[in-house]
């Protein structure tokens, strides 16, 4: 049986879906204002392998994934950059898909935009309004944490604690200093909808409540996030999902993964220590970041290393060596399941994957099967073995090399010799290395 760590009640707990024939499951996704970094790929990682358990497990799971594409983080970048915010976003979102590509990422079943949703918002703002948890002031909307009796409950603080250190703006209209903004007015320039209280746009924390209630119910199996969502974000929206719906909880399982360091600091983009998986794909395959991101306890800080991706390369090459051109097994071996089921204990996973490798070696050829379907669930050694160590052993393409190939590639579509340019893409294709065309040129990763 599946267990997980429950945020809410501070604990591991049997995971009992409220339908058993169907798990719904929500994920906070980018906010499109520029490239994700390796911290931000840790969930999409993480909660990737947690779907494709609970497939393994479950008839039927649905998987929702948010993009935020109102934000004033977008409103400076576009303004910064002198483009469109509709271009930045459309940019930012192409750009975050080829990196959830690259690292073996399944998109999800439903990934709703803020921006499509807004009369759902609008209308759960309303609905808050009229029960006595929101007020208006100024061409704001706010809602008034004191009205919510469990207010705090997932990040057990008090409602004194978070007014001495509340993250959030206070200002004059304001009853109480935790209140959080679910509508604000737009200034000239910046996106904007009508509503009830005037042309503006939303809070951040509404559009996760709306858009998981449309595509999950009012009530769900499993809202998933970074530890740094804990508060305010999360609170706010079980705060604002069970007071417009009279529900005791907005989901039943609260799953949050741990930070992404480098030496011990968390990687944030304020801080500057970060690394874009853009930045990582240029020196590493998709598939050792992914590993390297499942190499500690979801819930654990994993630091953050080239050298570390890099080890994770090198186990990933025993590991491609082990299963040679073995075809998945029809089960999944019953000590790996475990320990995914087991709260998503990724590195014990890992290391029955290298116990298999080692009788794989011996010539069980049982083993090698067993190794290709179990690693499979972890989204690992899914591309072809000899591709994979042939770029291997020539220790893959330099970055010299393969802008080489892309210019021919160019010069052979200039030429109208389209079978000469696919033969190229399949040629880099089969090293690793993945090319994205945009309106721009054509960019590279390693897959």
């Amino acid at each position: 049986m599946l267990s997980l760590y429950n945020t809410l009640a501070r604990a591991k707990e049997p995971f009992q879906p409220i339908s058993p024939d169907h798990v719904g499951i929500y994920a906070c996704g980018p906010t499109v204002y520029d490239n994700i970094h390796v911290g931000n790929a840790r969930p999409l990682v993480v909660f990737d392998v947690l779907v494709r358990v609970l497939r393994h497990l479950y008839p039927d799971v649905t998987y929702v994934r948010n993009i935020t594409d109102v934000d004033d983080k977008i409103n400076q970048r576009a303004a910064e950059r002198d483009i469109s915010i509709e271009t930045l976003c459309e940019e930012t979102i192409l750009r975050f898909h080829q990196d959830a590509d690259a690292l073996h990422v399944v998109a999800p079943d439903v990934e709703p935009r803020a921006t499509h949703h807004i009369a759902e918002m609008i209308t759960m703002i309303e609905t808050l309004i009229q029960k006595g948890f929101a007020y208006e002031a100024e061409g704001h909307v706010l809602f008034a944490i004191s009205e919510m009796s469990h207010y705090g409950e997932l990040s057990r603080r008090s409602l004194d604690m978070m007014r001495a250190g509340a993250r959030v703006e206070v200002a004059p209209y304001k009853k109480d200093a935790g209140d959080f903004v679910l509508w604000k007015p737009s200034e000239k320039g910046q996106p904007a909808w009508d509503s009830p209280w005037g042309r503006g746009r939303p809070g951040w924390h509404i559009e996760c409540s709306a858009m998981s209630a449309k595509y999950l119910g009012q009530t769900f199996d499993i809202h998933a996030g970074g530890l740094d969502l804990i508060f305010p974000h999360h609170e706010n929206e079980i705060a604002q999902s069970c007071c417009a719906h009279d529900s005791e909880k907005m989901a039943h399982y609260w799953v949050h993964n741990g930070y992404v360091t480098v030496e011990g600091e968390k990687m944030s983009k304020s801080l500057g220590n970060f690394t874009t998986v853009r930045d990582a794909l240029e020196k590493h395959r998709g598939e050792a970041v992914r590993y390297a991101l499942l190499n500690a306890h979801y819930r654990a800080p994993l630091d953050y290393s080239d050298a570390g991706v890099s080890e994770a390369k090198q186990a990933l090459d025993r590991l491609y060596r082990a299963v040679g051109d073995a075809k998945p097994a029809k089960d999944v071996p019953e000590a790996f399941l475990s320990a995914l089921c087991d709260d998503l204990n990724t590195p014990l996973a890992l290391s029955h994957l290298h116990e298999l490798a080692k009788l794989a070696n011996k010539g069980d050829g049982e083993a090698a099967s067993s190794l290709r379907r179990a690693a499979n669930l972890m989204g690992l050694l899914t591309q072809d073995t000899a591709a994979w160590l042939q770029a291997a052993a020539s220790g893959g393409l330099s970055e010299a090399e393969i802008e080489e190939f892309i210019a021919a590639r160019k010069q052979a579509r200039l030429d109208k010799d389209f079978a000469k340019a696919d033969a190229i893409r399949d040629d880099l294709a089969a090293q690793g290395i993945i090319l994205l065309d945009s309106a721009d040129g054509t960019t590279w990763q390693r897959q």
